[in-house]
């Protein structure tokens, strides 16, 4: 009886049946499931126990991705392999090959391109995960940390916790300024305007002094005068810091001290202006003099 029963549950396995086709179904995608759960845990054990940063981060999620998919591929071809139906199809759409290769390659021209521009990413290594870089993105110009590379797009977090997407393939063709690849220390420039009535010793002397005070500020550079402008004294007061996020704070701060101080000391920061000078024409100027002789005479 047991026997038989079995030989029925078998015979419901069958791949030539649609009960059998089915249960082979489910029975591979928990394979998958379980396949790509045990990869992407190892993988990330052996992230965890790399402490010594010899493994790059952003090539071992990339392959980590790469390999998943690579799992569901085999996995969909042994099943199709298994199903009779399934096999004799793919046999025959061999004939015709090169015809659907050539229409997926359009069709997926751009996923193709991002997914190689991936690849091009995690072999030049322009920035790795976690490194500040600077592009421009219809948005603007945006600098975001690296977050994550997957197989089609890059995303960044700004410093308002915003999320940039790029596709790789535009990443890959965009100048970018990379802040943290080699150092993270960054100098910041503050620059500010005096007149030319201002003593600019004393303006160059409180910038130092207010730069000195501030706790983010590693090393002070230099204030020297940049530009002699049509209505004010360019100058330029740079520090070191520690990393772009800290020189952004300390600028933003420097720039509202200097203000204030300036405005306390009576060092002026001249608003743009212009002399406008109007010269008579020499026919207003002869009109001008007929009509004073005209009065002169009338008197």
């Amino acid at each position: 009886m047991n026997w038989q029963m079995l030989q029925s549950w078998l015979s419901k396995l069958h791949p030539d049946t649609w009960s059998g086709a089915l249960t082979l179904a489910v029975l591979f995608w928990l394979g998958g499931l379980i396949l790509s759960r045990v990869m992407r845990r190892a993988i990330r054990l052996i992230m965890e126990r790399d402490r010594d940063q010899r493994i790059d981060r952003m090539a071992a999620s990339f392959l980590s991705k790469v390999a998943s998919v690579f799992v569901w591929i085999v996995i969909l071809m042994l099943y199709a392999h298994m199903i009779p139906a399934l096999d004799r199809l793919s046999t025959a759409l061999l004939a015709s090959v090169s015809v659907a290769s050539i229409v997926i390659g359009l069709a997926a021209q751009s996923t193709l391109a991002n997914f190689v521009a991936g690849l091009s990413l995690i072999f030049y290594r322009p920035f790795r995960l976690g490194d500040r870089i600077q592009l421009n993105a219809p948005t603007g110009l945006e600098t975001g940390i690296v977050e994550d590379v997957s197989l089609g797009y890059t995303v960044l977090q700004t410093f308002d916790n915003r999320r940039v997407i790029i596709s790789n393939s535009v990443i890959l063709n965009t100048v970018m300024v990379n802040l943290t690849a080699v150092h993270p220390r960054v100098m910041a420039i503050v620059p500010f305007s005096i007149s030319y009535d201002a003593d600019i010793d004393k303006a160059r002397a409180i910038a130092l002094e207010l730069a000195g005070a501030h706790e983010q500020v590693e090393e002070i550079v230099a204030c020297p005068v940049m530009l002699l402008g049509a209505s004010s004294v360019d100058m330029n007061l740079r520090v070191w810091c520690a990393d772009p996020a800290i020189a952004a704070g300390v600028k933003s701060d420097l720039t509202e001290q200097i203000k204030k101080r300036f405005d306390a000391e009576g060092i002026e920061i001249p608003y743009a202006y212009q002399n406008v000078i109007v010269k008579s024409l020499p026919g207003l100027a002869a009109s001008d003099q007929s009509e004073q002789e005209n009065e002169n005479s009338q008197e």
